[in-house]
């Protein structure tokens, strides 16, 4: 195949977000979601996280959650923060993107809350890589798996569909890319020695 860019996810492919290691579980118990509970925090939480990814503010969402589901924080309570900080760096994925980066251009195409990539970067979380393109949900104000998030990226690489790698753990995102005509690698982020190793052989 010939690839002249390659996307990349963020939470779960270029660090280790709640979707590694019951990561979100163990948040949703911090929180104080009880199991009696949690069938109705999931449908909460998936339908205002759309919302939140392009564009509504996570902290508005603390007091909802606080009446809802019963919850108490602490005083200057930050959700974003409570995320931000459980997020780990995938330094298992930084030579492989260093040597993608030496055949190809590089970029980011991740659904994000408002200032959550800003936080990643403070942390150190992301590898010091210089990326030709980011595209951020919560700034472009649409989000993984709306085609029209892909048509964007395919705009802002100046390149053709069939010309692009996409690199992501969540399985929608990849359908949608594949019927746009994308080529992708579905990352394992509880197998990261497995899926770097596969997906360094694209480019051997």
């Amino acid at each position: 195949m010939m690839i002249k860019f390659v996307y990349f996810d963020v939470g779960g492919v270029v660090i280790l977000d709640l979707t590694a290691n019951n990561g979100w579980m163990k948040m949703k118990k911090d929180l104080g979601i009880t199991p009696e509970k949690d069938v109705e925090f999931e449908e909460f939480f998936n339908k205002v996280e759309s919302e939140v990814n392009v564009g509504l503010d996570i902290e508005s969402l603390v007091p909802i959650m606080k009446d809802k589901f019963g919850l108490h924080f602490p005083k200057d309570y930050s959700l974003l923060t409570d995320f931000v900080k459980r997020f780990e760096q995938n330094k298992s994925i930084w030579p492989v993107i260093n040597k993608i980066q030496k055949t190809c251009r590089i970029g980011l195409l991740t659904n994000m809350y408002p200032n959550m990539l800003d936080a990643i970067k403070n942390r150190r979380l992301l590898p010091k890589t210089d990326w030709d393109v980011i595209i951020d949900s919560s700034i472009e104000k649409v989000a993984k798996p709306n085609p029209e998030i892909f048509k964007l990226a395919e705009i802002k690489a100046d390149v053709k569909g069939e010309e692009i790698l996409f690199v992501e753990n969540n399985k929608k995102s990849i359908e949608v890319a594949r019927k746009l005509g994308w080529h992708t690698f579905l990352y394992d982020p509880n197998n990261l020695e497995k899926s770097n190793d596969e997906l360094l052989m694209l480019f051997k």
